[in-house]
């Protein structure tokens, strides 16, 4: 018997090199090789290995890297690259897109800068303009300057996306310091193609409400008595700094046809200002 760093006694060094590997190899995502690392060296050596950590890799990600607009990547071992894919997105399709890796499952994870969006008005300079901004991963972003129609489509291949896999997209944006007319709800809604989609077994998860805030609910923020509460959903705080907001979940069966996404009011009547987006982003939905 040998002794682990905890001083408890392991058999593991007695298993042929081979058999640990294998063991590694049946684990279900990167988080649990990640794991049995920690059972023993022998465990944390073939942990490591390259074979291990190619699995975890989508089947086309050096494609996807040999297209990249962004500085070549320098990784020397396959750990070491899986870790730089899942926390820094690199650009691709010629700098409007955003590719990365889930930390837990490995499965495509991508934004769509806003020049990919169909943002009505977004190019009439009185309205919407196009400029550069240090904290976001694309050259431009769209700052809304005055407007009162807001309407914002995305739409992408699911041949992109990992499949059988249940994705949630989300519009990623900030409010400027002094914004106005961005408090009344708005509409999200996703779907596939016209409205139904192209695979049977791929579907819309349908929320129970389709109304969302843009701008996040004050901390101070209460119902008066008798005052219904009001329903729909609010933008969450990013770890890098930007909103987003939920425009719903689908589940991606054999990556057939495309998806899209959508977010409007219903009633433009309000003039408003204050609003930059950076993209809509589309993840797995267990990376929340």
């Amino acid at each position: 018997m040998n002794q682990n760093r905890d001083g408890i006694s392991s058999s593991f060094s007695c298993l042929p090199e081979g058999c640990v590997s294998n063991i590694i190899s049946l684990m279900a995502s990167p988080k649990d090789a990640g794991r049995a690392s920690l059972v023993s060296w022998e465990f944390k050596s073939a942990s490591e290995s390259d074979t291990i950590w190619e699995q975890f890799f989508p089947a086309d990600y050096e494609e996807i890297i040999s297209s990249s607009a962004s500085p070549p990547l320098s990784c020397a071992t396959k750990k070491e690259l899986f870790s730089h894919l899942c926390h820094c997105p690199i650009l691709i399709n010629d700098g409007t897109m955003s590719f990365w890796l889930s930390r837990s499952t490995g499965k495509k994870c991508y934004m769509l800068c806003a020049r990919k969006l169909a943002i009505v008005w977004a190019d009439v300079p009185r309205y919407w303009k196009w400029t550069p901004f240090p904290e976001s991963r694309f050259p431009q972003v769209a700052e809304l300057v005055h407007g009162f129609w807001l309407d914002i489509q995305g739409q992408m291949p699911t041949r992109l996306l990992s499949r059988k896999t249940t994705y949630a997209a989300y519009l990623v944006y900030k409010i400027t310091e002094w914004p106005y007319g961005l408090t009344k709800a708005a509409k999200a809604s996703i779907s596939f193609g016209g409205g139904s989609s192209t695979s049977g077994a791929s579907f819309v998860v349908e929320p129970e409400n389709n109304s969302v805030f843009l701008e996040p609910l004050p901390f101070w923020h209460y119902y008066p008595p008798g005052q219904d509460e009001i329903v729909g959903r609010f933008p969450r705080l990013r770890k890098d700094g930007w909103l987003e907001i939920s425009l719903g979940e689908f589940y991606n069966d054999e990556g057939d046809g495309d998806i899209e996404m959508h977010l409007w009011e219903p009633d433009a009547l309000d003039w408003k200002n204050g609003l930059i987006i950076q993209g809509i982003e589309i993840r797995p939905w267990v990376d929340l």
